[in-house]
């Protein structure tokens, strides 16, 4: 009797190791020497580029702008251009398709150099072409500490800081580790990590870092052992009774 329930104790206690996810959903562990302290650029080393899937709108004026101006300052109330404003998607193949243009590949160029291009292809339709090309689709993804609470926050200008994304993403929660912040950027095809330390005032020296679009922030949940392991256990401990009550009971009316 004792040794068939010994034995019933040590495969579920097997199987309990083996099926126990205490803490799961902690993502992107490493080892601190793959992480990058000394050298997270605060500014943009690179203009961004234009990808695939990105959605981008131009305007479209003629004389290089001029009535932009006289609009602006109440000269003229007449349309004297041209303006064309709506929403295109660069396609799989890197390409968008423009009015009277057509088919143009844009991924892989800069703002600017979209706006060079266009300003050369609508130069023989229009008189001086003014082009202003946007991308409205740039993001990042923050992960305040609780993956329940990731968000998806829209870039709406250039200029947007570590500071300002976290606190769109409502801030660190309160099982974020403020020491243990991952900065994930693509760089020439792939993900470059950079650690940050907002825990001191030390960490003032990174809030007013530019992210850049399709960054990934991860604040590092604290884990939640105790309370994971008791939701994972107390079945078992549960599983384990129940069965020791009913072998001895079998035994006993023997």
């Amino acid at each position: 009797m004792k040794n068939r329930i010994s034995l019933l104790v040590v495969f579920l206690i097997g199987f309990l190791i083996q099926s126990c996810g205490v803490n799961s959903n902690v993502m992107f562990k490493q080892a601190k020497d793959e992480v990058m302290y000394d050298s997270i650029p605060l500014n943009p080393t690179e203009d961004y580029k234009i990808s695939i899937d990105d959605k981008i709108t131009f305007s479209l004026t003629t004389n290089n702008g001029t009535d932009i101006i006289e609009k602006m300052s109440g000269i003229s109330m007449e349309k004297a251009g041209t303006s064309v404003a709506t929403e295109y998607i660069v396609r799989s193949n890197g390409e968008a398709e423009l009015p009277l243009v057509g088919k143009i590949k844009l991924a892989g160029l800069t703002v600017e150099e979209a706006e060079d291009t266009l300003v050369k292809l609508f130069s023989d339709e229009y008189v001086n072409p003014f082009v202003q090309v946007k991308v409205t689709n740039q993001r990042v993804i923050v992960f305040p500490g609780n993956g329940s609470d990731a968000k998806v926050i829209p870039l709406m200008n250039s200029n947007t800081t570590l500071m300002e994304a976290l606190a769109q993403a409502g801030g660190i929660t309160d099982r974020g580790k403020a020491n243990t912040i991952k900065l994930m950027r693509k760089i020439d095809g792939k993900r470059v990590v950079y650690g940050i330390d907002l825990s001191t005032m030390d960490g003032l020296q990174y809030v007013d870092m530019i992210v850049q679009a399709n960054d990934y922030i991860y604040v590092e949940p604290t884990p939640e052992i105790g309370k994971q392991v008791a939701e994972n256990v107390v079945p078992i401990v549960s599983l384990i009774s129940s069965a020791i009550v009913i072998i001895t009971a079998i035994t006993l009316f023997k």
